[in-house]
């Protein structure tokens, strides 16, 4: 039975990703013939493929500027999502050639903290607490950003009144999901000001998987199983397509039963490759 294979237009790599891994490849060509090793300070994206792939390119890993053994010999690549203003500055301190292939939208939002922190004002952050850029641009005002993960911990919150509240985004948050928790926070605090800083992409991407998902028999979501971005595209489409799967790679589709289906949409999130979304597509586009 021949399937009707919907692949969404903004599956793959989003502009930041895609300037993250090439600034990579760069560096790496920049140094390949000089003693100096280049590394990345967390994974560059949360894609395992990709980080094995940069691994072959002689770019390693490292988790804290700690872990290097000749710092004034090192390039350190800033991972896409950003790290605490505190920790380039101790590289830098510690002669590291350091590289920024910090998103931008990102870095926009640590000036949004910085300015906040300088101004006394109350910096909200509607995230996840323990996801590398939450925690990054935490460290842009000094860790003392109130983090804020969905509408129960909003409810709950208390204000001090006395301060203007300045309320940002993770980039990758679920856009629904800010709209709640932005309404709840607007009926408890007096001075707010709402920054909607979710990438146009991560918007464009949910509403298309929620789109694809809503008429398709099973939906395939491809993705680092440590990806923020990929595992919101999996909730929504989850809600809609009850056959929706979260897989990384090709490999992965052995243990999925599609054959009884005859519409497969088909989304990515934004540090998927490429070759590996075409090769999913091609797969599920065969008769079965």
């Amino acid at each position: 039975m021949k399937k009707e294979v919907t692949l969404a237009k903004s599956a793959g790599f989003c502009f930041g990703v895609e300037r993250a891994v090439n600034i990579c490849i760069k560096e790496s060509e920049k140094y390949k013939d000089s003693d100096k090793k280049v590394f990345t300070l967390g994974p560059i994206i949360h894609n395992e493929e990709v980080v094995k792939d940069l691994k072959q390119k002689g770019i390693d890993v490292i988790n804290e500027p700690g872990e290097l053994k000749n710092p004034q010999n090192s390039v350190v690549i800033i991972r896409s999502h950003g790290v605490k203003k505190a920790i380039i500055d101790e590289l830098e301190k510690m002669g590291v050639t350091v590289v920024s292939a910090t998103c931008p939208f990102v870095s926009k939002i640590h000036n949004i903290a910085l300015k906040t922190y300088n101004d006394g004002d109350q910096l909200i952050i509607v995230g996840s607490r323990n996801h590398p850029e939450v925690i990054g641009i935490n460290g842009w005002c000094n860790d003392t950003a109130i983090i804020i993960e969905n509408e129960e911990e909003a409810k709950n919150l208390k204000f001090d009144n006395n301060k203007k509240v300045i309320v940002v985004a993770q980039t990758t948050f679920n856009f629904r999901k800010f709209k709640y928790i932005v309404d709840i926070l607007k009926k408890n605090c007096y001075t707010i000001v709402v920054m909607n800083t979710i990438c146009n992409a991560t918007e464009e991407r949910q509403i298309e998987a929620k789109e694809i998902s809503e008429i398709s028999e099973a939906m395939l979501v491809i993705g680092g199983k440590h990806s923020s971005n990929t595992q919101k595209l999996y909730e929504i489409c989850k809600e809609r397509c009850p056959n929706t799967h979260f897989i990384q790679t090709l490999d992965d589709l052995s243990s999925v039963e599609l054959e009884s289906f005859r519409s497969v949409g088909i989304t990515a999130g934004a540090s998927t490759p490429n070759k590996i979304i075409k090769e999913v597509q091609s797969y599920v586009s065969r008769e079965q």
